[in-house]
């Protein structure tokens, strides 16, 4: 590890996700990525001032138009990608969660990029890991499955964050 004094702090992107399951199929999103139409989580970037869950709250209704509340932390993991066509390398700290879904609003728009959203069963999943955004999709999804829940009030938020 570099510890020159003037070398940039890194930074690793942080993303939360939302697992939704509902009988035996998975909610994903087909988006519009620099590498092509992509499936993925519900998810996105933790914006200031808001916790990790309102995050994965606020980017679940943002791509699937659904109502979204966190209930259980499926998981926390780090991945690294490098963009094929800058060369940018990007690492990605990734809080996923699980939860209840409520009825989709009518009239709501989803967010710029998203083309559809899809319901998918693990096999399907399985099947088009080539078109995943990213490995932590399939990850996600099988620990899910194993049944892997850290409970939600592991997850503290200090009152700063929002001041």
């Amino acid at each position: 590890m570099n510890s020159s004094p003037h070398k940039e702090r890194w930074h690793p992107s942080v993303t939360v996700a939302a697992v939704i399951e509902q009988d035996g199929k998975f909610l994903l999103v087909e988006e519009h990525t620099p590498e092509g139409l992509r499936l993925n989580n519900p998810a996105g970037h933790l914006d200031e001032g808001e916790s990790l869950m309102q995050a994965c709250a606020r980017e679940a209704l943002e791509e699937t138009a659904h109502p979204f509340k966190p209930t259980a932390l499926v998981g926390i993991y780090m991945s690294r990608f490098q963009r094929p066509a800058t060369g940018q390398d990007i690492t990605y700290l990734r809080f996923a969660f699980c939860g209840t879904l409520g009825l989709a609003i009518v009239g709501q728009k989803l967010d710029d990029g998203i083309v559809r959203t899809l319901w998918l069963a693990p096999d399907e999943i399985r099947a088009s890991q080539e078109r995943h955004r990213s490995p932590l999709v399939l990850r996600c999804m099988d620990d899910y499955l194993r049944g892997q829940r850290l409970p939600i009030e592991s997850l503290h938020t200090d009152a700063s964050v929002w001041f």
